[in-house]
């Protein structure tokens, strides 16, 4: 039995953003959810939760409908952290990882030792016990992420759902969280349901990608849906300089791209006349009665200029 099931659902509001859903998880996977702005994604984690009702469709928890499920049993399920979390004043890092647990008791009670020393394992595992009495302003941006995914261990629910964990964060904290992310659902059994705009690093650490696109959802193993669809990984060239018209570019991909950047970002002119052409680390410029051999960006911006201000470019 798949421990997530999502079965011919479509979701959103009067009108479906997602249409025609199939696909499953199961424990122990890490899947990256990812689209643009706009298309569903928190549509998508709030269906999941139980919080929007759906157009049509199921989806299952572990055989159960989720709407079956009460608001406690959907806690003891799932456990949500959401990029915009709030900070409560004056609270430090073992108060907040310690809310975790009030799934399970009303507000008032006091946790008892066993649910403490869970705590303390859940602070020292994350690497923060030297921070446990810190107030959570005190803490950097990649601290304070690594807290809130502390709190949702401490529900001691089988699924966690992450809503863009590493927005914000520099590059040596975004590797931190995702391998963190990899580390609870290899070594703890979590599922794992992260959404990232910066897909091409959290791409590295998911075993499955949701791509939501054309109010579809495509869903499989990461790299066979990258190799499936080539936009994922073609650099796409932004034409934003509609005076500009680009000399033919002979070259790799990557180099193509940056020269049409550079080359649009200087001159608003018509260089469909010239051709570049990259050979043995040179780019070789010329037309029907030019040439000239360039070993930077930087030469062929002011070879380029020259001939702009000449009387015969036109």
């Amino acid at each position: 039995m798949n421990f997530l099931k999502i079965n011919n659902t479509s979701i959103g509001y009067s009108e479906p953003l997602i249409s025609d859903i199939n696909t499953s998880l199961e424990l122990g996977e890490v899947c990256l959810l990812m689209g643009n702005n706009g298309i569903g994604k928190t549509t998508l984690i709030k269906s999941i939760l139980g919080q929007n009702k759906l157009l049509s469709g199921e989806i299952s928890i572990k055989g159960k409908s989720i709407h079956k499920l009460n608001p406690n049993e959907i806690a003891s399920q799932i456990a949500i952290v959401f990029s915009k979390a709030e900070i409560p004043d004056n609270y430090t890092l073992t108060d907040l990882i310690s809310l975790g647990k009030y799934i399970h008791y009303p507000y008032y009670f006091k946790l008892n030792e066993k649910d403490k020393i869970e705590i303390d394992d859940i602070i020292d595992k994350l690497n923060l016990t030297q921070f446990r009495d810190k107030k959570l302003a005190e803490l950097s941006d990649g601290n304070l992420q690594k807290v809130f995914i502390g709190r949702a261990l401490a529900q001691n629910s089988p699924f966690i759902i992450l809503d863009e964990p590493t927005t914000h964060l520099d590059e040596e904290n975004k590797l931190m969280i995702l391998s963190l992310i990899r580390n609870l659902a290899k070594n703890e059994n979590k599922l794992i349901l992260f959404s990232s705009h910066d897909w091409r690093l959290a791409k590295e650490f998911s075993d499955k990608i949701w791509w939501l696109k054309d109010k579809k959802l495509t869903s499989g193993i990461s790299e066979e849906i990258i190799l499936n669809n080539p936009e994922l990984i073609t650099p796409k060239i932004l034409d934003f300089n509609k005076n500009f018209h680009p000399p033919e570019i002979d070259a790799p991909k990557l180099e193509k791209e940056m020269m049409f950047s550079f080359l649009q970002k200087n001159f608003a002119s018509d260089l469909s006349k010239f051709k570049l052409t990259f050979k043995n680390n040179n780019w070789e410029l010329k037309s029907d009665n030019f040439y000239d051999n360039c070993h930077t960006l930087t030469e062929i911006k002011q070879s380029l200029q020259n001939l702009i201000n000449t009387d015969d470019f036109y």
